[in-house]
């Protein structure tokens, strides 16, 4: 008994860290190793599985798997994930149906659609809006704040400076994303983004992967995206302090130069915290996760049980290498199989109804027979009398 708890135990711990995800239109993606699957839900119910499996460069290349530039290289290739992803849905959903001599230029010449160029360019400019509103935005508050201390108080924030920079950057950050949260289509998304986490949850913790069995874990995880977000806000507060008192008096244009020359060391820092989170569960670990637990509570809603049917659905085939269910659940599309039964359902429906058509019709021919046979027995009664 000892040993089947222990082999048991051993199943789930190995199960942590070993797939993630993220919420897309409509939809969810799912990674485990080189497997990345999308599915997502047409207006019509139908789901739509797109797989986008590639083998990461630091599985071509050991040496890009050394701690701190893995966060590097995983962070770019996420942003190149996510651009395919949101394009993949895009095309599952059919928001490029008709296309103009322009976009038919750009697909024979250069081999993209145009939602693509859209999202590259709407990549670009949320690169550069993320700078200003969680960087330099912060930056130019503090400095603002700090410089009206020195004018009508004479007291130099100092160091503090930085830490009113951080609580900025965090306030704007928690500002934006509930604003955002109010959209009705980034709601969605954020539902999407619960269904994820739920069904991550429900794997790891060995559970079949069901929609019932999802609905009981917590939309919240440790290894999530807002989490690693908000980990670097803290990683920024304490870089801030770092640079001020290892190079004291630095003019602002060069300070924010050396902030975005080791914007890659913080996100690699962020990403061993939040790989290290994922696989702990110590004081620790809960006490530098609690922040972005807590933003999560706006970045994911409760989803619906179809929504989780979606993420399963991405989950099991993204893991289909290791159960061969899920390899058989794949290739033989079994997500199409509810369409087909519901069909057969309706034929079924039909004929039932044809058959109750029927038996009405006879019930009634029966009645008007007998109805009539009443009538010529009352007439022969009364011709009797």
């Amino acid at each position: 008994m000892k040993k089947e708890k222990k082999a048991l135990c051993d199943d789930v711990s190995c199960r942590m860290g070993k797939v993630g995800g993220q919420a897309v239109i409509e939809g969810v993606m799912m990674k485990a190793g080189k497997r990345t699957v999308t599915t997502c839900r047409k207006d019509n119910g139908e789901l739509v599985v797109t797989d986008d499996s590639f083998v990461s460069v630091r599985e071509k290349n050991k040496l890009l798997n050394f701690p701190l530039l893995r966060g590097i290289i995983n962070f770019v290739e996420m942003m190149i994930l996510s651009f395919k992803t949101l394009g993949a849905s895009a095309d599952a959903l059919g928001l490029e149906e008709e296309e103009t001599k322009f976009e038919k230029w750009l697909k024979k010449h250069l081999g993209i659609g145009i939602t693509s160029v859209i999202m590259a360019i709407g990549l670009v400019l949320g690169l550069a809006l993320s700078l200003v509103l969680f960087m330099f935005l912060p930056i130019w508050t503090a400095d603002f704040i700090n410089g009206l201390s020195v004018r009508l108080l004479d007291f130099d924030l100092g160091i503090w400076k930085r830490v009113l920079e951080g609580i900025l950057k965090a306030a704007i950050f928690v500002l934006y994303l509930w604003l955002i949260s109010f959209m009705r289509d980034i709601k969605r998304t954020f539902m999407y983004h619960g269904a994820e986490h739920k069904t991550i949850a429900c794997y790891e913790a060995g559970d079949e992967l069901t929609p019932e069995n999802a609905m009981k874990h917590k939309r919240f995880h440790p290894r999530c995206g807002t989490s690693f977000m908000f980990f670097m806000i803290l990683l920024g507060i304490l870089a801030g302090i770092l640079i001020d008192v290892i190079i004291p008096g630095l003019k602002g244009w060069q300070y924010k130069c050396i902030r975005l020359l080791i914007l890659p060391l913080i996100v690699g820092v962020g990403y061993e915290f939040i790989r290290f989170a994922g696989k702990h569960d110590n004081v620790i670990v809960r006490i530098l996760s609690a922040p972005g637990l807590w933003v999560q509570r706006l970045t994911t809603k409760e989803p619906t049980a179809d929504m989780l049917e979606v993420a399963i659905t991405s989950t099991k085939c993204a893991l289909r290498d290791e159960n061969p269910e899920w390899m058989a659940f794949y290739e033989s599309r079994a997500w199409e199989k509810k369409e087909e039964e519901e069909s057969h359902v309706e034929s079924d429906d039909e004929q039932k109804t044809d058959a109750d058509t029927v038996a009405e019709s006879d019930i009634s021919e029966k009645t008007s027979e007998q109805e009539s046979s009443d009538i010529a027995g009352k007439a022969d009664e009364s011709e009797v009398g």
